[in-house]
């Protein structure tokens, strides 16, 4: 039987149970219910931290947010010095993060909180999270290895691409034949070299329609 946690612990304890549970058994169980049943406390109890579920999973995304972004910064650190690697590994954190707990992917990431503005804690880590990236973006600019434009605008083109990478290989939406031959790493930074300078592939000459002469040296 599951050791009850502490009062004093309770809604961090809540948020490691709801979690667990999402990992476990995924969205759908998801309840105040089966939540205070994991953590080994009485039904009622989560009301005394989370008014009703959106609040708990507004409580786990930011939880899940946190992790998410001790994990890119832990490879952001490995790539010191060097803003396009940072991009690439920041992204590629993203990708392993989702790939391995896509329950609390879903979550983290998804439309389940409707009324934002009532969870101020995930809302500061959401923007944090942002920030920092358009950060990353910014230092990459200014050292010439990331495409120009508003830093906000080129980071929101980032995560379009890590984040529809996540999606494309969580719902098994990409080729097994493709998969066997290119590892999610190297599908990400094909999709990302647009958006790095030097990153893109040599760009080759337009094919010479029939019948057109070929262009020849001035004399």
């Amino acid at each position: 039987m599951r050791k009850p946690y502490h009062h004093g612990d309770l809604k961090n304890a809540l948020i490691r149970a709801g979690a667990e549970l999402l990992v476990q058994e995924g969205v759908a169980a998801l309840t105040l219910r089966r939540v205070a049943r994991r953590a080994g406390v009485s039904h009622s109890a989560p009301y005394a931290h989370f008014a009703d579920r959106e609040a708990l999973v507004a409580a786990i995304s930011t939880e899940g947010l946190r992790l998410l972004r001790e994990r890119i910064e832990m490879a952001v650190r490995r790539r010191d010095g060097d803003p396009g690697r940072q991009l690439e590994e920041a992204a590629f954190a993203t990708v392993e993060f989702g790939l391995e707990q896509p329950d609390l992917y879903q979550v983290t990431f998804s439309s389940f909180i409707a009324n934002e503005q009532d969870h101020p804690d995930y809302v500061d880590m959401a923007r944090g999270s942002f920030g920092a990236l358009v950060e990353l973006v910014r230092r990459g600019q200014a050292a010439g290895v990331v495409e120009a434009g508003p830093a906000e605008v080129v980071a929101v083109a980032f995560w379009s691409v890590t984040h529809g990478l996540v999606s494309l290989l969580g719902n098994r939406q990409v080729p097994h034949t493709i998969l066997a031959r290119t590892p999610p790493r190297k599908l990400l930074l094909a999709a990302l070299a647009p958006l790095l300078r030097g990153g893109r592939a040599p760009s080759r000459p337009a094919p010479r329609r029939r019948g057109t002469p070929r262009s020849r040296p001035r004399r």
